[in-house]
């Protein structure tokens, strides 16, 4: 994007600074995982383009970013409309999941890492434990249960898998934040994310990889059962 010309000094109007395509995809993004757009919201480019002081073509272009990512879809002359998730599209996520992630896990295993490359995965579940301890901080627990997946996927060796996996867990993470406090405390799913690591330290790869297709056959059916029992229709 090139940047404009230097105002004269007469114009009082506030200069744009530039904000490029990835700057535009990344912040709307985070909007659309902290529900400040909410599932079903209708927004308009020119109304995103103002709130983020870009111009309209890289919003454009994260809109059609974010299409792919299956987080909202374009409606042609009325803007774009923010994804909602039904309970068939959680169990579908849940299995594609459960096909993807294991693999990860056995790929990450076979490689025999050491503490030192399981930091960010042992840093998780030490944050997990701390969250539950006391009074729990569910939001501090659901935080660090993130940076233990996507830093899981991140260390598997397998940059295609790695982003197949962050892009299904962006589509799910709407519903994980919905349904934390509806939840069992989760003491079972901390235990099994400290299970995992352990077996990947030990180069276990049959053991890391049916470990981790159990914590997520699981969680999934904890969290559609939770849906199906509180009659939630779109998440």
């Amino acid at each position: 994007m090139t940047v404009p010309d230097r105002l004269p000094e007469s114009d009082q109007r506030p200069a744009r600074a530039p904000r490029s395509t990835e700057t535009v995809y990344a912040r709307l993004k985070q909007q659309i995982l902290d529900n400040r757009y909410p599932p079903g919201a209708q927004i308009l480019e020119s109304e995103v383009a103002t709130e983020l002081n870009a111009s309209r073509t890289p919003v454009r272009e994260a809109f059609v970013r974010l299409q792919q990512d299956g987080l909202l879809e374009i409606v042609p002359r009325h803007g774009v409309r923010i994804s909602a998730l039904s309970p068939d599209d959680m169990r579908e996520i849940y299995e594609v999941l459960m096909s993807l992630e294991p693999t990860a896990v056995e790929l990450l295993a076979a490689r025999r890492p050491d503490r030192t490359e399981l930091a960010s995965l042992i840093e998780a579940c030490d944050a997990m434990e701390a969250a539950l301890q006391g009074e729990p901080d569910l939001h501090a627990w659901a935080a660090a249960d993130e940076s233990f997946h996507l830093n899981l996927a991140r260390l598997c060796g397998n940059k295609r898998l790695a982003a197949m996996i962050m892009q299904v867990w962006d589509q799910a993470h709407r519903a994980r934040m919905f349904t934390l406090s509806l939840r069992p405390l989760p003491i079972k799913s901390t235990a099994e994310h400290r299970a995992v690591v352990e077996a990947i330290l030990a180069g276990n790869c049959e053991r890391a990889r049916d470990l981790y297709f159990i914590h997520r056959k699981r969680g999934g059916h904890e969290l559609t059962a939770i849906i199906e029992r509180h009659g939630i229709q779109r998440l």
